[in-house]
């Protein structure tokens, strides 16, 4: 079952990328107070990521942030070492890098995708959700292969 606005995320855990390596984080803690812009690609280093989505969402940070967005975080399929190598080569400070790396967060809140036929295996779908106190505000799912309503403009029209 795909989450909703209204709905409270569900408890998994990720991994931040931190200058000090790995950190576990559960989604009851890194969503509580406060209101975060998070956006899901289906893989670090992908074109359309790289180019697109990551990018948006670096260029639009203080304008999210004077919108109410207290923390921009992105999220993959990926391990906590490839996010966090992605969000420095492409200067995401800005950005909390949180790795999925088994997929738990993405098939918890119901928005995977098989990437089998890419040799990618099971991804989470290209989104974005604005999450208030662990609520969704917001939910912004892309077609397969498409970028629009993802965006960080986009959500930016939203606020």
């Amino acid at each position: 079952m795909t989450i909703k606005p209204g709905d409270k995320l569900p408890e998994t855990t990720l991994v931040k990328a931190t200058e000090n390596g790995p950190e576990q984080v559960s989604t009851a803690d890194y969503f509580k107070g406060r209101k975060v812009a998070l956006f899901s690609v289906p893989g670090a280093f992908t074109p359309t990521c790289s180019a697109k989505h990551l990018p948006g969402f670096v260029e639009k940070a203080d304008a999210l942030k004077a919108k109410g967005i207290d923390e921009i975080a992105c999220t993959a399929v990926n391990d906590a070492f490839v996010m966090g190598a992605w969000g420095k080569g492409a200067n995401a400070d800005a950005i909390t890098m949180l790795a999925d790396g088994n997929g738990d967060f993405a098939e918890a809140v119901g928005l995977t995708m098989d990437g089998k036929a890419f040799g990618m295996g099971k991804r989470g779908q290209r989104f974005s959700m604005v999450v208030n106190d662990g609520v969704v505000e917001q939910l912004n799912v892309e077609a397969p292969g498409e970028f629009k309503v993802s965006s960080a403009d986009h959500m930016l029209e939203q606020l």
